[in-house]
């Protein structure tokens, strides 16, 4: 199974939840990795503000960050090469790159009775 790394920008916190404004996409990207970990894959965050030594100890986000600043994060590392850069996965390419399932969704014709 691959490893995730995703290299957050400087947040309060992670799951976006902190603060006067709640941010949406945060609060799915939480979930979203919470799946991934329940699921027995391998994914961790670092946060700019919390750990800025992940970020200066590995050369291909030191590289990234020195070439394109800290307004392109999030950086997203699949197996320390960089899978994305500048928003978070959907659950569907976490899905991809982890080989985790997608849950089966549950779709209703009209007329039916679900």
């Amino acid at each position: 199974m691959n490893t995730i790394e995703i290299f957050d920008p400087a947040l309060c916190c992670s799951s976006g939840v902190c603060g006067t404004e709640v941010d949406q996409s945060l609060v799915t990207f939480a979930a979203d990795v919470e799946w991934v970990k329940s699921a027995g894959g391998q994914i961790r965050r670092y946060n700019l503000a919390q750990e800025p030594l992940a970020f200066a100890n590995n050369g291909v986000v030191k590289s990234w960050l020195t070439r394109s600043g800290q307004e392109s994060l999030p950086l997203i590392l699949m197996d320390g090469e960089i899978a994305l850069a500048g928003r978070y996965p959907s659950r569907a390419e976490l899905s991809r790159w982890t080989g985790i399932p997608l849950p089966a969704v549950k779709k209703c014709c009209p007329g039916s009775s679900c």
